[in-house]
C-alpha cells in the first residue's frame, strides 16, 4: 500500500493501526466519503474522541443548570422566598454547542460507519441497521477486516483529475 512522507496511507485506503490524533484528523478529511474503507482503529478512536467532546459539553450544560438552580431562589431573614427566574444563558450556550457538534458530525459519522462496514466486506447500507438496533453499531465496529472489502476502494490516480 502506498504511503505519504509521514507514513500515512492515502485517504481512499484504510489506515490500520492509526493513532488517536491521526484518526481524528482523518475523520474530518474524509468528511462525507462513503466510498473506501475505515479500519477498526479509525472507527474506535473517532468514537472515543466524539464521546469525550459530547461528555464535556453535556457535563458543562448540566453543571450550568445545577449552579443556576442552586442560586435560583433566595430566602431573606423574614422567611420570604424570592425566585431569580430565567434560564441561564450559559446553559443555552452549551446546549447550542452540543447541537452544532451533533449537526457537524452526523454526516461524517454516518460515512465512517459506512466505510467501516465496507472494511468488513459488507455493503455500506448494512450500517443503517445500527439505527434500528444500537448494538449493531458495536458489532460492526468489532468485525475483522476482510480482503473482500477492497472492492469498495476507489484508488485515486496520481496527477490531474478530469
Amino acid at each position: 500500500m502506498p504511503t505519504d512522507a509521514s507514513g500515512a496511507p492515502p485517504l481512499w485506503a484504510p489506515w490500520y493501526g492509526a493513532g488517536f490524533l491521526d484518526a481524528f484528523v482523518r475523520f474530518w478529511k474524509k468528511y462525507a466519503r462513503f466510498d473506501g474503507r475505515a479500519s477498526r482503529s479509525e472507527f474506535w478512536w473517532w468514537y472515543l474522541a466524539n464521546a469525550i467532546v459530547v461528555t464535556v459539553l453535556f457535563s458543562a450544560y448540566i453543571a450550568s443548570i445545577l449552579v443556576w438552580a442552586a442560586g435560583a431562589t433566595t430566602t431573606d431573614e423574614y422567611g420570604t422566598t424570592t425566585s431569580t427566574g430565567g434560564f441561564p444563558a450559559v446553559a443555552l450556550l452549551f446546549a447550542g454547542l452540543l447541537g452544532l457538534w451533533g449537526l457537524a458530525t452526523f454526516v461524517p459519522s454516518l460515512a465512517l460507519g459506512w466505510r467501516r462496514v465496507h472494511d468488513a466486506g459488507l455493503a455500506g447500507p448494512f450500517w443503517l441497521v445500527s439505527f434500528a438496533a444500537g448494538v449493531a453499531g458495536i458489532v460492526f465496529g468489532c468485525l475483522e477486516s476482510s480482503p473482500a472489502g477492497a472492492q469498495y476502494d476507489r484508488p485515486e490516480a496520481p496527477g490531474p483529475q478530469v
